[in-house]
């Protein structure tokens, strides 16, 4: 994926959001629902009622790029909507994209000693 690279901060409105919503109404999100500054660099991730599709809003310094992805089989895995505002690490938004449970990966065997 093109867009920001490690140590950038990640937010997620829990819950779902109106896959309808744009540039501007997703940074309207950012700062009412997150309380974060939406061209603040942070990364702003949005899920869909259904599961489904996820949106993603970062400002990269000249203005917002928006990511937008559809999984055909699946669901994003989210946190409840009690949970209010979830922070990830770039490595989570990685598998988060991916359609990996960021939650709870599940890590291969060990390497194997050599010698």
């Amino acid at each position: 994926m093109i867009g920001p690279g490690t140590g950038v901060r990640v937010y997620l409105a829990c819950g779902a959001t109106d896959m309808r919503k744009g540039i501007s109404g997703l940074a309207m999100l950012a700062q009412t629902v997150l309380h974060q500054k939406a061209a603040s660099g942070a990364v702003f991730a949005f899920r869909g009622k259904r599961g489904d599709r996820v949106k993603l809003l970062y400002w990269d310094g000249q203005g917002f790029c928006l990511y937008y992805k559809v999984l055909q089989q699946g669901r994003f895995p989210w946190p409840s909507v009690s949970d209010g505002t979830a922070r990830l690490t770039s490595g989570q938004l990685a598998m988060l994209w991916e359609g990996i449970d960021w939650r709870r990966p599940s890590w291969g065997a060990p390497p194997a000693r050599v010698g």
